[in-house]
């Protein structure tokens, strides 16, 4: 069995262009019925505002399949940790013994939302976008907006969160990273008027994008809810948006934006709401004119945790690194 820590898979794993065709490979895979991927498990710890999500799926064909463990622990940025972590494990497809640990640190599930975020705005937001908004200042508010600079060239950043300070931080470092005006806004209402594309990257509970605000041409991606009590969009988003598109529909109506939407009655049948894979295996269309306000939900799946551990194994077996541990069983012959 092979160890990979945090450092060799940082050193060697980065959010690029091809990290996200192995993800995108993932969403053909899944809407082609070629994965076997079971509902999330999770436990929340709510005495430490905290959740640990298990997600797993086997792509048919593959030798090796991932377990993740992805732990969000809200608070720990009051006390200088970060929010996300976890590890991923791979193993043999065909005798189910563990083959490599990732202990990233949740760093692979940073690459593989990020990728599922700029695949959804290749699809469906405008070509020609001058401002992205950002709500949410975190690390993946880090990863999606570097992760949408490799499918659109944007002008100038908007960004809103809570905290005025975390908030200044986020523009200070994107700023200089992307080259480009980032500008703390001061409401999400700023960020949604005045951006082209919107990214919502929190844990909240409440509504924080209201409909009143939408605008022709806006596309939205919501990738923060990911449990029943996790909300971004009003309900009433979705309702309006002439395209709604969700990493997998089943989920996401249990845990996702749609989930609220279904519950509230603002969609009553959800079989026009459709999945991201649809889009990139060409099955159906993202955007089809500049004035459509489109919205992709995004849960997070099994398969990209299994599309970016199989691509991570594949990169850092060329570069021979790792720690192997000999674990073998001893069988005995009676």
């Amino acid at each position: 069995m092979l160890i990979y820590t945090e450092q060799e898979v940082k050193r060697y794993i980065t959010l690029n262009q091809e990290a996200m065709m192995v993800i995108e490979d993932g969403f053909n895979k899944l809407v082609q019925g070629q994965v076997e991927m079971p509902s999330i498990m999770r436990i929340d710890i709510h005495d430490h505002n905290g959740e640990v999500d298990v997600k797993t799926a086997y792509v048919k064909g593959k030798e090796m399949f991932a377990i993740k463990v992805s732990s969000g622990f809200f608070d720990n940025p009051k006390i200088g940790l970060p929010s996300g972590n976890g590890f991923m494990m791979l193993l043999s497809a065909q005798t189910g013994i563990p083959q490599a640990l990732f202990l990233d640190n949740g760093y692979l599930t940073e690459i593989r939302t990020a990728a599922a975020g700029a695949i959804a705005a290749d699809y469906l937001a405008r070509k020609d976008i001058d401002t992205v908004g950002v709500i949410g200042a975190g690390s993946q508010a880090r990863f999606q907006l570097k992760a949408l600079a490799l499918v659109r060239d944007f002008k100038r950043v908007l960004v809103y969160a809570r905290s005025e300070e975390r908030t200044r931080q986020y523009a200070e470092e994107m700023s200089e990273i992307l080259g480009k005006e980032v500008k703390a806004a001061e409401s999400a209402e700023q960020v949604v008027r005045g951006s082209g594309l919107v990214v919502t990257t929190t844990p909240a509970t409440e509504p924080l994008v209201k409909a009143e605000w939408l605008h022709a041409g806006l596309h939205i991606t919501a990738m923060g809810s990911d449990a029943e009590q996790k909300q971004e969009l009003e309900a009433r988003v979705l309702a309006a948006a002439d395209k709604v598109v969700c990493d997998a529909k089943a989920q996401c109506a249990r845990l996702g934006e749609l989930h609220h939407a279904l519950d509230s009655g603002e969609i009553k049948d959800a079989s026009q709401v459709i999945e991201l894979g649809q889009l990139t295996s060409k099955e159906l269309k993202g955007r089809d004119n500049d004035n459509q306000i489109t919205v992709c939900d995004l849960t997070g799946t099994g398969v990209q945790d299994t599309a970016i551990a199989l691509f991570a194994y594949q990169e850092l077996q060329k570069h021979q690194t790792g720690v192997e541990i000999d674990n073998n069983h001893e069988f005995q012959k009676n």
